[in-house]
Formats: structure tokens, C-alpha cells, sequence
């Protein structure tokens, strides 16, 4: 979705036969499984936007079985990869893995809806404009009640938390001065005007944050 990217931005390396290894995605994965099993809805179909190297979404339905999994990627490259990790794994709660630019505008209207969207460390690698649409067609794109979870990381009140982010968010810029860390609350306030309500707010490892967004009406942040 974004072109000349440092490489610390995507450290991704070749694993065995089609699969590709992404180090940060072994890291995060326990503690978003654990997550999702507290937020996830019983039952109900589940889009993945951006799947990465497919790590996170085999995992996912190995702890949550009794929901179907849809994992999608705009790479050529990665579809394959994830293709290879759902055809180890061979769970049949994982769907074949969709191509999918969820920056673009009006893709919701091609697609299903689906009960639960999840998207993981991609905001701080599209602009903000993509950012915007992002939000506007998930939220087209769930049912009522369904819940949209974004994880990475975020600036707080414009600034960053660490020296680390600090230097990531900046190699990010230097790169391509339209990406880089989103503030947590422009995309709170964003997510808003496209029809979603914050439902939570959640500290997760490494400065990381969860924002938790549903189509419900009934929910205030808390």
C-alpha cells in the first residue's frame, strides 16, 4: 500500500517453501489471541485486512475455532505466503485468503459483511487520507453489532512514547512523508465520522494500543 519503506518498517524474512517470516508478528501474536478471546463474538465470519505473512490469522482460528476466518492481503507475494500457512495448518475455519486493498475506495460495496474486522500494525504504513477511507469502508462493511479491532502503534496528544517509536516514526517519515504513527485520538475522531462508535481503548505490549470500534450504538468509550 505504500512504496520505500525502511526496512525496519517491515522486517519480513523467508521461512520455509512459500512462507514468509515476519519476527514482529511471533512476538505480538499471545497477546492478540488473548485479546480476541475476550472480544470476539461467539460466532460469526471474520475479516483479517492486510494478513501480513499469515502468522497472526492461523493462529487466530486455532484459538477461536467456531468462527470463520477470512484473511486477505493487496500482495501477490503474501497471498501466497499466507496461502501456505492456512494449507499447513489445515483448519476448516480458515477461508482461502482474498486479495483485497482495503485503502481503496468503495470496496465494501463488493464485499460480504462480516461480524468482526481486524487490522494489525497498518495504519502507520498508509497516509492519512487511506487511513480515513479505511475507516469508512469497514464500517460499511460490518453487520450491526459487529466490532472492528485496529492494533499498532500510536503518537498520544501528537507526540511519541519512546525513543523507539520516536526513531520508527521518523524512519517511516523520511521514507514517505504521508505515513507514519496516526494519533490515537484523530483516528478515534475519524472512526467516528465514519459511523463507528469507540467501545475501548486497550494497553497492549510494546507502547502498542488496541482501539476497539463497533457499528452499536449502545456503547460509550470507557
Amino acid at each position: 500500500m505504500t512504496s520505500r519503506l525502511p526496512t525496519s518498517a517491515s522486517i519480513v524474512n523467508k521461512s520455509a517453501g512459500d512462507k514468509l517470516y515476519a519476527p514482529s508478528a511471533a512476538k505480538n501474536v499471545g497477546a492478540l489471541t488473548k485479546l480476541l478471546v475476550r472480544i470476539a463474538p461467539e460466532k460469526g465470519q471474520i475479516l483479517e485486512i492486510a494478513s501480513g505473512t499469515g502468522q497472526h490469522i492461523v493462529e487466530f482460528a486455532k484459538a477461536i475455532p467456531d468462527l470463520l476466518w477470512t484473511p486477505s492481503e493487496i500482495s501477490s507475494e503474501r497471498l501466497v505466503s499466507i496461502d501456505a500457512y492456512c494449507a499447513e495448518a489445515s483448519l476448516n475455519n480458515l477461508t482461502i485468503p482474498i486479495l483485497l486493498d482495503a485503502c481503496a475506495q468503495g470496496w465494501a460495496q463488493k464485499s460480504k459483511t462480516y461480524d468482526f474486522i481486524i487490522t494489525i500494525n497498518l495504519l502507520h504504513l498508509i497516509s492519512k487520507k487511506a487511513t480515513r477511507v479505511l475507516l469508512s469502508e469497514t464500517a460499511k462493511a460490518l453487520t450491526v453489532n459487529g466490532t472492528f479491532i485496529i492494533y499498532g502503534p500510536f503518537l498520544r496528544e501528537g507526540k511519541t512514547i519512546s525513543n523507539g517509536d520516536a526513531v520508527f516514526h521518523a524512519e517511516l517519515q523520511n521514507a514517505n512523508r504521508q505515513i507514519g504513527y496516526k494519533d490515537r485520538d484523530d483516528v478515534i475522531a475519524w472512526a467516528r465520522l465514519a459511523g463507528l462508535t469507540t467501545f475501548e481503548v486497550v494497553n497492549m505490549p510494546a507502547n502498542n494500543l488496541a482501539l476497539i470500534f463497533t457499528t452499536s450504538k449502545d456503547y460509550n468509550m470507557h
